[in-house]
């Protein structure tokens, strides 16, 4: 697979940017998970929820007007 010329010049060191975001991103999650439990997930869930919920809201509110 060929890499596209801004992820080839993104390079630094052994591993591309996009190589080490997601490296760190694997590593982040566990930690995450580790350090907060299920409970911190439940809550960010429950928040993003509700959020959806409100901004679904102000879309109908402003088709009415």
């Amino acid at each position: 697979m060929s890499k596209s010329g801004a992820e080839e010049g993104k390079r630094k060191g052994n591993m591309t940017v996009a190589e080490a975001g997601r490296k760190g991103g694997q590593k982040g999650g566990r930690r995450t998970a580790e350090t907060h439990g299920r409970e911190f997930y439940e809550e960010i869930g429950s928040k993003g929820g509700h959020r959806v919920r409100e901004l679904i809201n102000e879309g109908k509110a402003h088709e009415n007007e």
